[in-house]
């Protein structure tokens, strides 16, 4: 946000869109899917399937947004390319959240693997082989709200908020120096967190699983997504992965082991 760098990263749960022409519009549910066939200009039905929670912070509106300009490209034959589909799915996601977003979901969900993301510009990195966990709080967010909450601690109190907002830039930078070095990452995790923290878009239910995860052995732990609730992930050693796990989900959440998926939005099969 504010034209800070960011790193993002794909990881393997998807989300399965399937789309079949029909000459009435059949509206979704979700601003983002509606908004999907407009950009498009086609009217249709739409099956969604997702494997990631809503609202927690993973990205599920970027990745259903992905998924159903691409299922719209495949079966009305428009041949955009991944760059047009990432463009667009920004430009829903900007939309759809009042000028607020970020094109950092949409990228990783078009692209897989991991990002560095400055602005506008998209640059690939060099895959890693990470051992996560993600820690889900099951405590609802809103994306919006949340962003707009920072937008007004800027407003407000610029001396303060800007200085923490480069220190997460320089974060993000420090990082893609260290991309082989997970015990690093994780320091620098921590930091972003404590940083997230003093931006106000922490959650206590949030600090007790990432302090129940560093306690577990996870190299660092962080929120993920807006904040204020959601979800968290660790970087963990591969051979702490259940243990840390297990630790977040003692603290009455759900955990996830994962690890990077370098594909992003694919065509799965003809249904």
């Amino acid at each position: 946000m504010y034209g800070k760098p960011g790193i993002a990263m794909a990881i393997k749960p998807r989300v399965f869109v399937t789309v079949r022409k029909s000459k009435t519009a059949h509206h979704a549910k979700s601003p983002y899917i509606d908004n999907c066939f407009d950009e498009m200009g086609v009217k249709g039905s739409v099956y969604v399937n997702s494997q990631l929670p809503s609202s927690s912070g993973l990205g599920s509106s970027a990745a259903v947004t992905v998924a159903t300009l691409s299922a719209i490209n495949d079966e009305f034959r428009k041949d955009h390319s991944l760059e047009e589909i990432a463009d667009m799915a920004f430009s829903i996601e900007k939309k759809v959240q009042k000028g607020r977003a970020s094109p950092t979901d949409t990228s990783v969900s078009t692209f897989g693997g991991l990002v560095f993301i400055t602005g506008t510009s998209r640059r690939r990195l060099v895959p890693q082989n990470f051992q996560m966990v993600i820690g889900n709080s099951m405590v609802s967010h809103n994306t919006s709200r949340m962003v707009e909450m920072v937008a007004d601690l800027r407003k407000r109190q610029p001396d303060i908020c800007e200085p923490i907002l480069d220190a997460i830039g320089s974060v993000a930078v420090a990082a893609m120096h260290h991309m082989s070095d997970a015990q690093q990452l994780g320091k620098l995790m921590n930091m972003n967190h404590a940083l997230l923290e003093a931006l106000g878009v922490g959650h206590p239910a949030l600090s007790k699983l990432i302090l129940a995860s560093r306690d577990a052995g996870a190299y660092g732990a962080k929120l993920t997504g807006a904040g204020g609730g959601g979800c968290m992930v660790a970087l963990c050693p591969k051979h702490l992965k259940n243990r840390v796990a297990g630790a977040i989900e003692a603290g009455d959440a759900r955990a996830f082991i994962t690890t990077i998926d370098t594909e992003g939005v694919r065509k799965e099969k003809d249904v």
